[in-house]
């Protein structure tokens, strides 16, 4: 029988965005290889101030999509809130990735303050901050840490990936997160934060990189394919285990 399930992207869609345009191709390219119907679902930022946990929990999974800053932070992060509490299965890709590592600062930290200089560049803990190098149309290496989630994603050690940002997790505040259950568990040659996972979730994680951009050359990533294998297991709509 085919599994079906419904992903909430959470992002304002914007055709300007090749983030946008390669994500629809991309789950597309991975249902396909997994025989899975996925339906995909945009959940603009500005509806998610409000939405009850009743109206996220008509979807299976919540895949946080580039393009910010977003037209409402707070609902960005209201959503990534609710996929951590409750379990549903996250992915977050650039954008993605950064919302969630303030959506945990502030809600699980208690950094109140923590946030992202792209949409305030005066903020009292910025958190998220320029890259010391822009990784616009950029390429590089990312390094697994053993006995990560990510790393058995790849079976690798190592991998080569495309970027298009310019702001990335602050290492200043490194040591917040190695204390935490928010791991970072992929680096850059220098060390620098571009794959952070969430322990004791079905599946939470976040890259700087944005593997969706494979559609653009029908490469299937491992990572969007394991994003729904995690759905595929997990009971559909199902909040109250999902929360337990």
């Amino acid at each position: 029988m085919t599994k079906s399930f419904r992903i909430g992207l959470i992002g304002d869609y914007n055709t300007e965005v090749k983030a946008h345009l390669a994500i629809p191709r991309a789950v597309a390219l991975a249902s396909q290889t997994k025989g899975y119907d996925v339906e995909m679902f945009w959940l603009p930022t500005p509806l998610l101030e409000s939405n009850a946990e009743e109206d996220l929990s008509l979807y299976d999974a919540f895949w946080c999509v580039p393009g910010s800053p977003y037209a409402s932070m707070n609902g960005a992060l209201n959503a990534i809130r609710f996929a951590r509490e409750h379990k549903y299965p996250y992915l977050g890709t650039c954008a993605g990735f950064q919302h969630a590592i303030i959506e945990y600062a502030r809600n699980v930290l208690g950094l109140t303050e923590a946030d992202h200089t792209e949409s305030n560049p005066t903020a009292a803990i910025p958190i998220i901050s320029p890259l010391a190098c822009s990784l616009v149309e950029a390429q590089g290496s990312v390094l697994l840490l053993p006995n990560s989630r990510i790393a058995a994603i790849y079976g690798s050690s190592e991998t080569v990936e495309r970027y298009f940002c310019s702001y990335g997790f602050n290492s200043t505040f490194k040591s917040l997160l190695e204390q935490s259950e928010m791991h970072i568990t992929g680096v850059d040659s220098d060390g620098a934060a571009r794959v952070i996972e969430l322990a004791h979730h079905p599946f939470f994680i976040g890259t700087l990189f944005q593997p969706e951009l494979s559609a653009f050359t029908d490469v299937t990533h491992p990572i969007i394919i394991a994003f729904l294998q995690a759905v595929a297991e997990i009971s559909p709509r199902d909040a109250l285990v999902r929360s337990e």
